[in-house]
């Protein structure tokens, strides 16, 4: 049986996933890198699944040439594909199997900034039985920031589901067929003039790093909310607290962060004690059925590397094939 490490936050959200993955055997082991590497040389681990926890050195010192480190999710930016590449270690994530369950949980979050559930829910448990004025999301209009697979998933359900109305921003030259998008434009600010909601769907590269600051939060029309369950790198943490407390945005909806469990990039500037800021703790992603195909993709992106298809795979750093 071949072992692999998974992280155990990773390995709880799916055990049955792993515990059945045929010809396999998947071992929890600890998310810190120094005991992630410990793990795999006690345990004879070939390959690693992980989540978001950052991996900068020790990890790829102990995996040998050809072995896997499996992204369980979409988002790399914590695994270093160039260290993985001198190493000659192929670097695999698992897109599209949480569109569903983000796009959803974006919906969710613009539902709870929208009808102030998260506030109405925290009176009703003291006994505070006091209504609040909410807004419908019907006719209003949103700006999807990055009209990638989850994007336009998140467009299609503010459109059809909800009848919003849909604009988005995508500087790619590619066509992903916007359906139940109004206009797609270039340019952030065109993007966000009219918008009621901003939500943010980039993946965090160099390029994106505090993508909205403050220069881009003042494009965006005043009363606005943001929404956020793609990284939280690609927001400049203190411009938004700045801009939720002039009133510039009326709120914001944030399931990621900079730092991760959070903390403030500043003592002065903690978004916790906003009234106007719902936060989770990054679970967008974390549905069973979600969970589940992350599993079973990751460990498919395994037992392809062993059969040598890599062409199959969901490779992240395609360089190393030249190694191998």
């Amino acid at each position: 049986m071949i072992r692999i490490a998974v992280t155990e936050m990773e390995y709880d959200k799916a055990e049955s996933a792993f515990a059945s993955a045929e010809g396999f055997e998947c071992l929890p082991a600890p998310a810190v890198e120094d005991e992630l590497a410990e793990a795999v040389r006690s345990s004879g681990a070939k390959h690693v699944i992980v989540g978001v926890h950052k991996y900068l050195g020790e990890l790829y010192d102990v995996l040998n040439k050809g072995c896997v480190i499996a992204r369980f999710g979409v988002g790399h930016d914590s695994i270093d594909k160039v260290l993985a590449t001198r190493k000659g270690l192929l670097c695999t994530n698992t897109p599209n199997v949480l569109n569903d369950s983000v796009a959803e949980y974006t919906m969710a979050l613009m539902m709870a900034a929208a009808r102030w559930i998260p506030a109405l829910a925290k009176d009703a448990r003291v006994g505070v039985w006091a209504a609040r004025v909410g807004t419908e999301l019907r006719n209003k209009t949103l700006a999807v920031i990055g009209c990638g697979p989850i994007g336009c998933h998140v467009g299609r359900m503010a459109h059809f589901g909800f009848g919003m109305r849909v604009v988005g921003c995508e500087v790619r030259d590619v066509d992903l067929g916007y359906l139940g998008f109004e206009t797609v434009y270039k340019e952030f600010d065109q993007a966000v003039a009219d918008a009621d909601i901003v939500s943010l769907h980039l993946p965090s590269t160099k390029n994106t790093h505090h993508f909205l600051n403050e220069e881009r939060f003042a494009k965006i029309k005043d009363g606005a909310w943001l929404v956020n369950t793609a990284r939280g790198a690609v927001v400049d943490e203190r411009a938004l607290y700045d801009a939720l407390v002039s009133g510039k945005l009326a709120g914001a909806a944030l399931d990621v962060f900079e730092h991760e469990p959070y903390a403030p990039v500043a003592l002065d500037k903690d978004l916790r004690t906003l009234k106007n800021v719902i936060m989770t703790p990054h679970v967008a992603s974390s549905t069973q059925e979600a969970c589940n195909r992350m599993a079973e993709r990751a460990v498919q992106n395994i037992r392809l590397a062993e059969e040598r298809k890599y062409g199959e795979m969901d490779l992240l750093n395609k360089d190393v094939l030249k190694a191998l």
